[in-house]
């Protein structure tokens, strides 16, 4: 096994092929289906979305804690490496911000596009099947969701969705037992 193979697998390993964001991913999802259910106007809606995902971090902070997660991992190199792939999506994020104002109803779904697209990079660096069909499945599932039907039921979808994920995902971590 070559270097970059022990690193990658020393993050699959030890960050367990960040469940730890999956899981707090399903948190959010359901925030965010929560407030899709609500009866305010639609800018209120989007704001209460962008707060849930504001959740992520320290959700995941705190699932990884108690799943057994090296949530840093400031040993390996590659972390530095997820931490970008995640950042990246907050570049992304701007475009959500311009149709928050412009065509609100359809932020929702630039969100669950813009979430699903960013998994596929983790395909690479956890060696992921789960990743990289989760990453395309979203992503077009999202748009075709998006385009034809209320938020609510994009967010009811996004949730479903990420729990199959993650449930997918605990299966993949448990080959390597």
């Amino acid at each position: 096994m070559g270097e970059l193979e022990k690193l990658k697998q020393d993050c699959i390993v030890k960050q367990k092929r960040g469940l730890h964001i999956i899981i707090a991913s399903i948190v959010v999802w359901g925030g965010i289906l929560a407030v899709e259910l609500l009866n305010i106007p639609i800018l209120t809606k989007n704001l209460f979305v962008f707060v849930c995902t504001a959740l992520l971090l320290p959700i995941s902070y705190f699932i990884s804690q108690l799943i057994n997660v090296d949530f840093q991992n400031k040993t390996n190199p590659l972390t530095k490496l997820g931490m970008l792939f995640s950042m990246n999506q907050l570049l992304y994020l701007l475009i959500a911000m311009w149709i928050y104002p412009t065509i609100p109803d359809k932020m929702l779904m630039v969100l669950a596009i813009i979430f699903g697209a960013h998994l596929l990079p983790y395909s690479w660096l956890y060696n992921s099947r789960t990743y990289f069909v989760s990453s395309i499945v979203i992503s077009i599932l999202a748009l075709l969701v998006g385009i034809n039907f209320e938020p609510f039921i994009l967010a009811s979808v996004m949730l479903t969705i990420v729990i199959v994920f993650c449930i997918t995902l605990i299966l993949e971590n448990h080959q390597l037992d």
